[in-house]
């Protein structure tokens, strides 16, 4: 068994030892005995050794959100988005060669009010790759939602558009050249907030996460460089199911958790890229509170929501509340995607004790 292998093994297992991961706190039984440990060491034929990484973090900052808006009339918003391949880890000892908006997965998050306008700089670098690239925003009316006129090579100047944002919600973008799927599943994808003109309600923090999937030709942990593989993606069978193009990635055993206190809110603008697979996304240990289905920031929000399907294409905004400390994970309850691909992230939320609400020792 490899180095990754055991340490992937004990990541679970510690998982589920705290009693937070949904086969322990869900189905009422420990991961052991239920598919925590990995098979037998993956073959590693076939696979190139591990590639130098251009970057040390695929995994884009959930917290890196922009400021709520706070401006009551129109404005213009210059928009560069530009192209970026980077080989990057999916965990520790697998590489892959990521193909992204801006050197991170998900592409940036957009904020902006209805009735704005945004003029968009779209740039596909000559040292990119012979690929050419667009985006299509789900926000913008217009032919392929701006890919159209985006479509560029790249030895191609960079191209712009202009739109206005006429609808409020949250919403998906991502390429939307012919193999689409293929550049969604190496991490093209981003979302879009077009804030209602009276703006959304406060909240103490913001988290912006993207799920997809990512076709290999290696099997989960196994070391070495993973190629895509095509045929895996017709037959829609992921090698992982991630958040922020990293398993696991926002873990103790990652770049580390999300943080809150007690007594605070969060809202989760939660994208899901695909290219294929629907997402149940749940917060183990607490609910929604208030949620947005489907992005939209008009209609009233569903409340106290265990689960929520997030189709591929889909950037929802769910809301919590912390009344008593302790990891929340996110997962996308289609659990072997958690247990075993990579689906999970956690909010650690610090403070007081609050028995009246939860005692583990009454």
């Amino acid at each position: 068994m490899t180095a990754t292998q055991i340490n992937r093994r004990q990541m679970v297992q510690a998982i589920g030892a705290t009693g937070a991961l949904a086969v322990a706190g869900c189905l009422g039984s420990s991961t052991e005995g239920n598919g925590a440990e990995t098979s037998e060491p993956a073959d590693e034929d076939g696979l190139e050794a591990t590639k130098a990484v251009d970057i040390e973090r695929i995994a884009r900052d959930p917290t890196d959100v922009p400021a709520p808006v706070d401006w009551n009339e129109p404005r213009t918003h210059d928009v560069t988005l530009r192209t970026e391949r980077v080989t990057a880890e999916i965990e520790p000892g697998v590489t892959f060669d990521y193909m992204t908006f801006e050197g991170q997965v998900p592409g940036p998050m957009i904020r902006v009010r209805q009735g704005d306008t945004v003029t968009l700089t779209f740039d596909v670098p000559e040292d990119m790759n012979l690929a050419m690239h667009n985006v299509d925003f789900h926000a913008v009316y217009g032919p392929g939602g701006g890919a159209d006129a985006t479509t560029i090579a790249p030895d191609d100047d960079p191209t712009q558009i202009e739109f206005r944002a006429e609808y409020p919600g949250v919403f998906i973008y991502h390429c939307a050249v012919p193999a689409m799927d293929y550049h969604i599943s190496s991490g093209m994808f981003g979302s879009i907030l077009v804030e209602p003109e009276d703006g959304l309600p406060e909240v103490d923090n913001e988290f912006y996460l993207g799920q997809h999937e990512i076709y290999t030709a290696g099997e989960v942990g196994e070391e070495g460089h993973h190629e895509f593989d095509h045929d895996a993606m017709k037959r829609e069978e992921p090698t992982y199911v991630i958040f922020n193009g990293q398993a696991y990635g926002f873990t103790a055993d990652g770049v580390g958790p999300m943080q809150a206190n007690t007594g605070e809110t969060a809202r989760v603008y939660f994208a899901n890229g695909g290219p294929n697979l629907l997402s149940s996304f749940h917060p183990i240990g607490n609910v929604f509170s208030n949620l947005y289905r489907d992005g939209d920031l008009l209609s009233e929000p569903a409340k106290n929501v265990e689960t929520t399907p997030v189709a591929p294409g889909t950037t929802i905004a769910g809301e919590m509340e912390f009344p008593v400390p302790g990891p929340v994970k996110l997962v996308d309850h289609a659990l072997s995607r958690v247990v075993h691909r990579g689906a999970l992230g956690v909010i650690d939320v610090q403070g007081e004790e609050n028995p009246d609400v939860y005692d583990e020792d009454p």
